[in-house]
Parts: C-alpha cells; structure tokens; sequence
C-alpha cells in the first residue's frame, strides 16, 4: 500500500486547528486526538508496523507499505473511520512494543504479535488474527521433513531468538546452532549450502520465501513447533478500541478480504495457512 498526500480537506482542517491555538484556544483541547479517537474523521492514525519483514511489514524504497500485517492494519483502520492517506505507519521494533503502545505513539500495532500471558500484562490484544506455528526453511530439493533430520545439520536463527534453541533443546539436540544478526543472512547461507535450515515462524518464513529472488529455490517444512497466536496489541485499558478493531476483523474474515490478503502475500511459498482463528480463541 502506498501512502497518499494529505487530502485538501484534511489540510484546512489542520490549518484551522493552528489558528485557534495561535489565537488561545481553548488548552484542554487534546493535541493527540488525531492519533487515538477511533470515531474516524481525524487528521491521520497512527498504526505500528514491521519495516523488515517481507511478506508481512516491508518498507519498499519507494516509501511504499506492503504485507499481511499492512493489509489488516489497513482494513482495521478503515474500518474505524480513517483512509488509507490518513494511516501513518510508524516502525516498532519487537523489543519497543508495549512502550510505543504506553507512550501513546500509535493507536496500535499489527506486527507479529504473539499474544502470551505475559504481554497481556501489559498490553490489550485484539484477534487473534492469524495463527502461525515455529517451522523450518530449507531448500526445494531437500530431504529434511521431520525436526529430528536436523541432528548433525547446520540450523540457522538470528541472535537473542528462541527459535533455534527450542528445536535443539527439545527436538534436534545434534543441531549445529548458528546464529546472525538477521534473517536475510540465514537466507544467504541456506541458498548457498553454509546451512541446512533456517527456523522461525512460518508466517515469516513464507514471507521471505515469496521474495522474487527466491520462489521456487525454497520450501517450508510443514512442522508445527509451536503456536504463535498473532494479535492486533492496544494501549492496555482501552477495551474501546479493542471492541471495534475485534469487529473490523470479524468482517475482514467475514468478506473475503483476509483470505485474499493471506494467498497475495504468502502464496508464492506455498504456506499452508490455518483458517481465520475466532476472536479470543488463543491456541496454547
């Protein structure tokens, strides 16, 4: 999806805005309101999202918004009143999630968000919207189909993931671990033979997988190491919100547009999707 300019009415609606302020508004007006009223009508919203992940939340160069997550966020936000060109997607990394949502930099985020007990401490969660599982890459040709085919392999993950380690923990405990700072550089390694496998979840694996570059040189597994309940995270408290996005994806499913939206953006790497999860149906 790619970004607009500000609509004309928008812009004199804000132009407005200044000049009552520069004139003494009034001061208990809310300077955020264009970023957390979920009645619509506002300047913009702003929705947090992955850069980096293909298939799912990718910057293009062009400045331009793509994948599943971008897809749903732009439904949801749709659906609470605002156009694509009012949406402002803002980049929260993993580690910054529940402090964006605190700080109230966006309305909220649809980023891979695993919802767990932990999390829901801090955070309110619509959906779940996608139900993903932990899973391998690994070449087209390769005759890996079963966790255990990974003793003696080179298994590949990024740095600080538990991904890895769950498999050699639990499944693979012969599993070579090797570790880099991304995915793409599992990726060089496992298109050039340095590894065997390259393990997270499925739904980003598919991402990657659907790249140009590499359809039809990989595959995924079809293992179901864990389960990864995606949600739609919300500044805790506002069950509000949480009420309507959990709505908006009720009739993303309900209309076609979530299932189309999974086949555009992971069908290339052949993912093998679960069906829409029902709202609050969390998969331990």
């Amino acid at each position: 999806m790619k970004l607009r300019k500000v609509s004309a009415a928008a812009a004199t609606a804000l132009v407005l805005a200044l000049t009552a302020t520069a004139c003494g508004g009034d001061d208990s007006t809310d300077s955020g309101s264009d970023s957390t009223s979920t009645s619509g009508g506002g300047d913009k919203i702003k929705v947090g999202i992955k850069y980096d992940q293909p298939g799912l939340g990718l910057k293009e160069p062009d400045g331009s918004f793509a994948g599943f997550d971008v897809d749903v966020a732009t439904y949801v936000a749709k659906e609470l009143g605002y156009e694509p060109d009012q949406i402002e997607f803002v980049e929260t990394k993993s580690a910054d999630r529940e402090n964006a949502l605190a700080r109230g930099d966006v309305k909220f985020i649809a980023a891979t968000y695993s919802i767990n007990d932990e999390r829901a401490k801090k955070v309110d969660f619509a959906g779940p919207y996608l139900l993903a599982h932990q899973d391998l890459l690994v070449k087209a040709d390769s005759d890996i189909t079963k966790g255990t085919d990974l003793n003696g392999k080179k298994l590949c993950s990024v740095t600080g993931s538990t991904s890895a380690q769950n498999v050699k923990d639990s499944i693979a405990p012969d599993a070579q671990l090797r570790e880099n700072s991304g995915y793409s550089e599992c990726l060089a390694g496992l298109q050039s033979g340095a590894v065997d496998a390259l393990t997270t979840d499925d739904s980003i694996l598919a991402g990657y997988a659907a790249q140009e570059q590499y359809k039809g040189k990989f595959k995924l597994a079809g293992l179901k190491l864990s389960n990864e309940n995606y949600g739609i995270g919300v500044k805790k408290g506002d069950t509000a919100t949480v009420d309507k996005i959990n709505a908006a994806l009720e009739k993303m499913v309900s209309d076609g547009s979530w299932e189309t939206a999974v086949k555009e953006n992971f069908g290339p790497a052949d993912y093998k999707n679960e069906q829409a999860p029902k709202i609050g149906d969390i998969v331990k």
